[in-house]
């Protein structure tokens, strides 16, 4: 299994975002949503990376720190994505904190489903670049 050290996380949290990171300053409005949508996508792995998606949360579009505290709540929060039964069948998928860029940030690490696809209420979402988009089963 891939894992990432914090120099691989400095890296990506650096660059564009891509189909493997996603960046949210904090889950305020309908970014639980969208990160659950970027959960989904990164479990479906539809370029075939077979590497792990990351979602940083506490980070601005641009990868500077968003000065968010990273809360034990928060992580429980983010750790739920996992078995709140919105994501079928649930991700494998770590939640940690960690300090990049001088900061704390919380990270998901979602891996690639071993039996994709993967569903949000319903829906398979998939990242084509930067972006999200929302694909068939098939």
């Amino acid at each position: 299994m891939i894992t990432y050290d914090e120099q691989d996380l400095e890296k990506m949290l650096s660059e564009l975002e891509s189909d493997l990171v996603e960046r949210k300053e904090s889950l305020k409005g309908d970014a639980p949503t969208k990160a659950r949508e970027a959960v989904s996508a990164f479990a479906n792995d539809l370029p075939g990376r077979g590497r792990p998606g990351v979602v940083f949360i506490g980070a601005r579009d641009d990868g500077s720190p968003a000065m968010l505290p990273i809360t034990d709540e928060l992580l429980c929060q983010l750790a739920d994505i996992t078995s709140d039964g919105n994501i079928v069948p649930p991700p494998t998928l770590t939640v940690s904190r960690h300090t990049l860029q001088g900061q704390e940030m919380a990270v998901v690490v979602v891996w690639p489903a071993d039996s994709p696809p993967v569903r949000y209420k319903g829906r398979v979402f998939i990242r084509i670049g930067p972006r999200r988009g929302i694909a068939s089963a098939q």
